[in-house]
């Protein structure tokens, strides 16, 4: 069985999907079509601009998803199709790429409500308020309860359970220091600040959650071609409704990546492909189940490689 997983935010560089879009016509139709849907020429500061622009939670969101389902497409062209998969996953805004690549979102609603995305959510808290933190080398377990004791009046909570090895935490930028210094007391062998302008997937996330309830209840959402592996329940989910609530609770819930991959591979998936930029799920994958195969899509070389 096979599971195809496609990136989150983080894995953005300049020039990403330039090279597919130059191959495959059906890749670079994706570019001008989420530029179309934008109203901006989104795909020129994707393969020219700065990485700090690009970098913007704004940019990165639909930026990912264009380079994701452009890979997708190229694949496609190949010969390869959404039903060479038993189940897709994401990780957090990669869970739209992934909706869109099984067809329950359209390309142009998915750029859409990953701009409304990004930008809702840096706007939900102001900057310098919240922050994030990689927790290595302690369990979820561990982490979500020592975040729940240093938490106090202000909010600090496990928001990416990546894999074994790494928790995110997100909240109110003191006590996420605070939790961080306790981490570090508890055992673990790193605790990083991470470089983010917002405290992604935690209850300070709550006023996203809103602009994307009512921009999500405008949308027409269709069952996906396989099953969708949702990252707040780390189950399969096929029903509209059910995908909906669940976009809306997974802007201020956990990201339950470590349990998403396992469970696919309790439910005899051995094959993952990450598609689209970067190679941090892979890593990830290879941490929760040391024997699954897995492969990287994002550049011509890997979509010819497909063939054999």
């Amino acid at each position: 069985m096979r599971a195809f997983v496609f990136p989150g935010q983080g894995a953005q560089t300049v020039g990403m999907g330039r090279e597919l879009a130059e191959a495959w016509p059906a890749a670079r139709d994706v570019f001008d079509e989420v530029d179309e849907a934008l109203g901006e020429n989104l795909s020129k500061l994707i393969w020219e601009g700065d990485a700090d622009t690009l970098t913007l939670t704004r940019n990165a969101q639909p930026a990912l998803m264009a380079t994701s389902i452009a890979a997708f497409r190229a694949m496609e062209a190949e010969g390869i199709n959404i039903h060479d998969a038993d189940f897709v996953a994401g990780h957090s805004l990669g869970e739209y790429s992934a909706l869109c690549a099984a067809g329950a979102l359209t390309l142009s609603d998915t750029a859409r409500l990953l701009r409304l995305r990004g930008q809702a959510m840096q706007e939900a808290v102001p900057v310098g308020v919240g922050a994030m933190a990689a927790i290595l080398g302690l369990d979820f377990e561990t982490v979500d309860r020592i975040a729940r004791e240093i938490g106090g009046d202000e909010v600090v909570q496990a928001a990416n359970d990546n894999d074994p090895a790494q928790v995110v935490i997100s909240g109110h930028k003191d006590a996420v220091e605070a939790a961080a210094e306790a981490m570090k007391v508890a055992g673990a062998k790193r605790a990083l600040m991470l470089p983010v302008s917002a405290p992604f997937h935690s209850v300070l996330m709550q006023p996203a959650a809103a602009v994307m309830a009512d921009a999500l209840a405008g949308v027409d959402i269709q069952p996906p071609a396989v099953p969708l592996i949702a990252n707040v329940r780390a189950e399969a989910v096929i029903e509209p409704g059910a995908i909906r609530r669940l976009l809306v609770e997974q802007v201020t819930g956990t990201v339950r990546w470590r349990e998403s991959v396992a469970n696919m591979a309790e439910a005899g998936v051995t094959e993952f492909w990450e598609i689209g930029a970067g190679k941090a799920l892979s890593g990830m994958i290879k941490r929760i189940t040391k024997d699954a195969t897995v492969r990287n899509v994002g550049i011509p070389a890997d979509v010819a490689a497909l063939r054999g």
